[in-house]
């Protein structure tokens, strides 16, 4: 299951679990779009491989499996 984190990795920014913005890639690392369009060119700098749009759990799953509260902070800029 996702973890769904809270934030982007480079510029901290809030990822609500249902965030059109989180980009993930095969690891999890977890971006907002802006930073993987204009900062990371799309390619992970934790492994090297791409994103993908976070899929958004159903707010009635995040009762029994709420979005994870840990915060990763590794900026790349």
């Amino acid at each position: 299951m996702l973890e769904l984190r809270p934030t982007c990795e480079n510029c901290n920014k809030s990822l609500a679990a249902d965030s059109n913005e989180a980009m993930i890639c095969t690891y999890e690392c977890t971006f907002c779009r802006t930073c993987v369009e204009n900062i990371l060119q799309g390619v992970c700098p934790n492994c090297g491989g791409n994103f993908c749009q976070r899929p958004i759990r159903p707010a009635s799953k995040l009762l029994t499996h709420p979005a994870s509260t840990k915060v990763v902070f590794k900026p790349v800029t």
